[in-house]
């Protein structure tokens, strides 16, 4: 709460803001989080505990451990604020403990969405391991998988459905502490936060993260920033004092939240009302992508970095919601073979050598997005060709090392990867440059 008190007035970063610590620490005397991923929060009462989400199938254990070094009280009930694995994952481990200990099996209690959401995942699971190996490629640790009886299970067997569910709002009481629950879309369409009106908290789970807003993930379903500025706007009318989230710092005081919530809401509402303009005056997604930023004066802030998602994903995101699948350039409403394009270019340049020489060209002159084209179009068109698939791995190394948030760095790495697969290893390191040259001739 200190560092987060500092960097909030000051306006500098003290990283990391989203710590897994698998500690527990009390932030009141009868309120304490453990740090994991994600956060589980707990609230004591003389009926039982209150938690706000389950953690994923790996930390699950360990932050149950970490509760249990705090207080024997039971789980009386636990919050789904969404249905997402890292959230949800760990729900198994709260079930064996109760089991354990002869006590009662706690009350999952959830959004309606979620029931769905975790049927999806089961008839999604094979594109959901790939994706999330694409998206979180080479951190450990994250991608939260369970093992069942047919091998990797995005949704682990033994998640707890939940026990009672709401629509729009709901309330509850526990030892003498009434909470309620609001939905609000915006990273999902299930997801809830909820609302202590005595102590004026708010847990709110992903909706703050101290990253930009997840809101535009490229390979996920439809998320909602205009909901999700909405649902900032609705946190500050009701006079929210504390905002504990399920990633990051906790935020306390009435300013700090009016600053980071008033921020968040901002940079959303920013970037899809100037995405609806430009749709509204005719602009395609490749003329909007280019032309909408966050405002300059929200660029820097800490609670703000591009360190997961990013703007230009969000503003996809608000066309994609309003605007259907289709970019605009009529070539590609029904497009030839990506491979067949891709030959013809090659054909046009005189030679494959010329279009790889041109994106290693590229990279060195600092227009790494127009490299990423040419190293496509060369493997597209050459599969085979050990130069191209040289380069492409060069090029994407290096796009890599120049974003900043981890779902381009790991879309880019998967494609740098499969490049160094297709020559049977890995070809990264100081040489790269000199191997694509001679492949090249």
């Amino acid at each position: 709460m200190d560092v987060a008190d500092r960097v909030i007035d000051s306006g500098e970063a003290e990283p990391p803001h989203n710590r897994v610590t698998h500690q527990l620490s009390a932030v009141e005397d009868d309120v304490a989080v453990v740090e994991s991923f994600s956060h589980c929060w707990v609230v004591d009462t003389d009926e039982g505990l209150v938690c706000w989400d389950a953690s994923g199938v790996q930390s699950g254990p360990v932050v149950v451990a970490a509760l249990r070094g705090w207080t024997d009280r039971p789980v009386h009930s636990l919050v789904y604020t969404h249905g997402h694995v890292d959230h949800v994952g760990g729900s198994g481990a709260f079930v064996a403990d109760a089991e354990a200990r002869g006590d009662i099996r706690p009350r999952f209690l959830a959004h309606e969405a979620v029931p769905a959401r975790f049927e999806r995942y089961r008839t999604t699971n094979g594109w959901n391991l790939a994706i999330n190996r694409r998206q979180f490629g080479g951190i450990r640790n994250r991608a939260n998988l369970g093992i069942g009886g047919d091998g990797p299970r995005f949704l682990v067997e033994d998640v707890a459905e939940p026990d009672q569910t709401f629509r729009d709002r709901m309330s509850f009481s526990v030892g003498g502490r009434t909470f309620e629950l609001r939905h609000a879309r915006g990273e999902t369409d299930d997801h809830a936060w909820g609302w202590d009106a005595e102590r004026r908290t708010a847990y709110t789970g992903d909706f703050t993260s101290w990253v930009f807003p997840n809101a535009g993930n490229p390979q996920k379903v439809q998320r909602y920033p205009i909901e999700w500025a909405a649902a900032m706007r609705d946190m500050l009318a009701i006079g929210v004092e504390r905002v504990y989230p399920a990633h990051g710092l906790p935020i306390v005081g009435r300013q700090r939240v009016e600053t980071v919530l008033g921020d968040i809401a901002e940079a959303l509402e920013h970037l899809a009302g100037s995405t609806l303009d430009l749709m509204n005056e005719g602009a395609t997604i490749d003329e909007i992508i280019h032309a909408v930023r966050v405002p300059e004066h929200l660029a820097d802030r800490p609670w703000l970095a591009p360190q997961y998602d990013e703007p230009e994903f969000v503003v996809r995101n608000v066309y994609r919601q309003f605007g259907g699948w289709w970019d605009g350039n009529p070539a590609n409403l029904k497009p030839a073979p990506e491979a067949a394009v891709a030959a013809e270019v090659v054909a046009l340049a005189g030679s494959i050598e010329s279009v790889v020489d041109r994106a290693l060209e590229l990279v060195d002159s600092g227009d790494l997005r127009l490299a990423c084209h040419l190293a496509e179009m060369a493997v597209a068109a050459e599969p085979t060709h050990e130069g191209a698939q040289r380069a492409r791995a060069d090029v994407y190394w290096h796009r890599r090392a120049a974003e900043r948030s981890l779902m381009s760095k790991g879309v880019y790495a998967a494609a740098a990867r499969e490049s160094e697969a297709a020559l049977g290893g890995e070809v990264a390191g100081d040489g790269l440059r000199d191997a694509v040259r001679g492949a090249l001739g």
